[in-house]
């Protein structure tokens, strides 16, 4: 795993986009996107794993700052699942 500013990643983007290697690309300390190469089947587990920390990690930041409880989230996920069983 490599993870790379934006900046970094925009003046060597032919280059990253050749690499077999993941890359997480970061802004301002937070993840900005994830470069996969392909196939996905030989990311290694611990990278996915850490990907899925990271991600969420940012997610629960990002509610945090905003106020969003999660037993907000579940509630309105509750009602949108009613909704679309009526259709």
């Amino acid at each position: 795993m490599k993870m790379l500013s934006v900046r970094q990643f925009r003046d060597s983007a032919t280059k990253s986009f050749r690499s077999k290697e993941p890359l997480i690309i970061m802004r301002r300390g937070e993840v900005a996107g994830i470069f996969f190469p392909t196939p996905l089947d030989s990311i290694p587990f611990e990278f996915k794993k850490d990907i899925f920390v990271a991600l969420t990690d940012s997610i629960k930041k990002k509610l945090h700052i905003k106020g969003v409880k999660e037993e907000k989230i579940l509630e309105d996920f509750e009602k949108h699942r009613k909704t679309r069983r009526r259709r």
